[in-house]
């Protein structure tokens, strides 16, 4: 959530020492780089990258902000959700 408020870079530079402490800090910063990368993929304004393909698309094809979220959110939920149990099982 930080991500989508504050920008993934100075959310996952905040976040870097908190995840330092963990017990397995590789792990820790494993799924802070997986969050902070996959949350620009929530919504539309979740990354400039999207601003600029929803801008240059205007023409061609309506993608607004609830269009873009209903396709955005479950695929970044269902992202999240897959690389968490691939760090939490595969990753060892």
């Amino acid at each position: 959530m930080l991500s989508n408020l504050a920008s993934n870079v100075p959310a996952a530079l905040l976040l870097k020492g908190w995840a330092a402490r963990f017990a397995s800090p590789e792990h820790a910063l494993l799924v802070l780089a997986m969050a902070s990368t996959l949350a620009g993929n929530l919504t539309v304004v979740d990354s400039v990258a999207n601003l600029i393909v929803i801008e240059q698309a205007r023409d061609r094809a309506k993608a607004g902000f609830r269009a873009c979220a209903r396709v955005g959110v479950p695929l970044t939920l269902a992202a999240l959700a897959a690389g968490t149990l691939w760090l939490a099982f595969l990753a060892r």
